[in-house]
């Protein structure tokens, strides 16, 4: 098991963290089996998703605003209610596959920490357990 530390630099923004996660599946020395990463935060969230054009995470960024807006009214006392809805929409966990020692994702794919509630240093943690 390792611990990823990401620092976010905005209130709400994707980060590509797919280099990080390579390194600590290789690290685990793992052949093939499953790799899951976990962050432990109730205001982050994490995505497999395309990681090559950025016009695409300005789309999903203003697709999220649009879905759940930062101002609504909401009753949490603490002013971050959409940070918390849009992490439970999202998840706060993705299971990949790892085959032949590295992760096994499709061409596009990345595995995208999603910030909503930053800036703020967050926390992933990878675990690697192996398969037959």
């Amino acid at each position: 098991m390792t611990t990823l530390k990401v620092i976010t630099k905005s209130r709400i923004e994707l980060v590509d963290i797919t280099a990080q996660a390579r390194r600590a599946v290789e690290s685990a020395g793992v052949a093939n089996g499953l790799c899951n990463l976990f962050v432990t935060h109730t205001t982050a969230g994490l995505m497999v998703s395309e990681n090559w054009d950025p016009d695409l995470t300005g789309d999903i960024l203003g697709r999220l605003e649009r879905l759940v807006p930062h101002e609504a009214g909401y009753r949490h006392s603490e002013g971050n209610a959409q940070s918390h809805i849009l992490s439970v929409m999202l998840g706060v966990s993705v299971n990949i596959p790892v085959r032949n020692g590295t992760l096994a994702l499709g061409r596009w794919q990345g595995v995208i920490l999603t910030e909503l509630d930053g800036p703020r240093e967050r926390s992933v943690i990878v675990t690697v357990i192996a398969g037959a």
